[in-house]
């Protein structure tokens, strides 16, 4: 797989071993499985051919069409899978940050995508992904074969961090992209105006999406650990300030205090899951954490 393999850290890929990514509310899908459906009875629709991928499920392939082409096509369904995942990549310049030995939090964001991607692909069902900053970057609508994870892995290695970030209007713009109902996994750092950030989450909760808010931030944003005179500058366009970190620190903290109890408030009010992380958490324990008591709630 490339150099994408970094991605896939064997050690967060054990300890989701035996977890799954249920469906805490009602989504669309037709096959029988693990989430629950609003529909009973329904046969897959055939939608459209594709040209066959090594590594694609031969059990999909359409012997007919290779009788009389020599050619290999694949049949694709209007749904696979019970479960569609909707992996939000944000790439905002702010996400490019990181402290001391800290990753950045989209480096942060990478893994988890990663990990999420190779978990629902492997209980065998369907993932996508969108990068997006202002806009919609790229969107990889969802897939439940095997080949969808090195697309997954290459996009998201290919999204570097460069502009500011509008998540009310991205936000707005995918929810009615988004046609059948799924699992919306939010990878930011939520910069952004909470109210707008809020009203753009539910948008996906008016149309019936489950939403799951994974809250990237780096330690020095929270702790504010800085002691000498430092300069400090805006991520996404704003200006430079060299101040005395002391003068600032309880102001900043409370700023930063309100933001989160903002956004945590906001995602609780519309049942979404909002799940704060660190970059300098253990990934592995911080996601296993995180789907064990999800599973033991929905049980």
């Amino acid at each position: 797989m490339e150099n994408y393999q970094k991605y896939l850290d064997p050690r967060t890929l054990a300890s989701l071993e035996g977890l799954d990514l249920q469906a805490r509310l009602v989504v669309e899908g037709y096959v029988a499985g693990m989430h629950p459906s609003p529909y009973h009875g329904f046969s897959v629709e055939f939608a459209e051919h594709r040209e066959y991928v090594p590594g694609d499920d031969i059990r999909h392939v359409d012997w007919k069409v290779w009788s009389k082409t020599d050619k290999l096509y694949l049949k694709q369904y209007e749904e696979e899978t019970n479960l569609l995942l909707y992996l939000l990549l944000d790439v905002s310049e702010s996400m490019d940050y990181a402290s001391g030995e800290n990753v950045t939090k989209l480096q942060y964001a990478r893994f988890i995508a990663a990990a999420l991607a190779y978990m629902i692909l492997e209980q065998q069902d369907s993932v996508g992904l969108v990068v997006f900053d202002d806009a919609v970057r790229r969107y990889l609508k969802p897939a439940g074969q095997p080949s969808q994870l090195k697309e997954v892995l290459r996009v998201i290695d290919a999204a570097p961090a460069r502009e500011k970030t509008d998540m009310g209007a991205v936000f707005h713009d995918l929810a009615e992209r988004f046609k059948k109902r799924g699992v919306v996994v939010v990878l930011s750092d939520l910069l952004d105006d909470p109210a707008r950030v809020i009203a753009g989450i539910k948008h996906f909760r008016h149309r019936r999406h489950e939403v799951v808010v994974f809250h990237i931030l780096d330690p020095a944003e929270v702790d504010f650990p800085f002691r000498e005179t430092t300069l400090f500058r805006g991520l996404e366009g704003g200006a430079e300030i060299l101040t005395d970190p002391h003068a600032l620190r309880e102001a900043y903290q409370d700023e930063v205090g309100k933001f989160l109890r903002e956004i945590e408030k906001g995602c609780r009010m519309i049942d979404v899951d909002y799940v704060p992380l660190r970059t300098d958490q253990s990934l592995d324990v911080a996601l296993s954490g995180y789907l064990a008591s999800r599973s033991a709630r929905i049980r």
